[in-house]
């Protein structure tokens, strides 16, 4: 748990992408509308969760006005609230909604971390961004050692975990999933906005990957 602590305290420090920095302070300083009285994170944004989870969350990169503000993963935006009550409801999360990170939200054997660890212009980073941002995920792993499943939620936190443990080409898709290593890796839609409103991911085909990746732990 120290380990994790110092990493999670590591990646809050980084300056390895100064585009990412310069977008990530900027929002910070503009903020939204909305939230104009809070004081935005404006940091990387660690990953968090139960130290002796067996599955492992991939996304893409902290929310501008979610992640980005709250200093939490998937929290204060959309996308969490989709994902956060997915959770509750297949017993990995104490409640079903997280507003901010002193909300009393918990995770049971499951951590959430994400393949850029700051909030990238557009929702995309550069290729070379999450390679930089890759030795943290790394690091996750050896220290989060009973780890037996990886959602991955989205294509490009799919292929950086390939990436990350070379494992070569696997296809894409909601559902699909691949033993890798010692590992299981799951892939869903990512919960954006984008993904949810349309219909392309609904609650129950989220749940069900979670459902899933239960059934793939030892």
């Amino acid at each position: 748990m120290d380990k994790l602590n110092l990493l999670r305290d590591e990646i809050t420090t980084c300056e390895l992408c100064p585009r990412l920095r310069e977008h990530c302070r900027e929002i910070a300083r503009v903020k939204r509308r909305a939230y104009r009285d809070q004081e935005y994170w404006g940091r990387p944004v660690p990953g968090f969760g139960d130290p002796q989870a067996r599955v492992l969350i991939l996304g893409l990169a902290p929310g501008a006005h979610g992640a980005n503000r709250t200093g939490r993963m998937f929290t204060g935006d959309r996308s969490g609230e989709f994902l956060f009550r997915a959770l509750y409801e297949t017993g990995f999360a104490s409640q079903p909604e997280s507003l901010h990170r002193e909300d009393g939200l918990q995770l049971t054997d499951c951590y959430i971390t994400a393949s850029a660890r700051c909030a990238p212009p557009d929702n995309k980073p550069t290729p070379e961004e999450v390679r930089r941002c890759r030795p943290y995920l790394e690091r996750e792993f050896l220290l989060l050692h009973r780890i037996q499943a990886v959602v991955a939620l989205g294509k490009l936190a799919f292929d950086n975990y390939l990436a990350l443990t070379a494992a070569g080409k696997h296809s894409f898709g909601h559902g699909t999933e691949a033993k890798i290593g010692a590992h299981w890796l799951i892939a869903s839609y990512h919960p954006s906005q984008q993904n949810t409103q349309t219909g392309r991911l609904t609650a129950e085909m989220l749940r069900s990957v979670f459902t899933q990746a239960r059934t793939r732990l030892g």
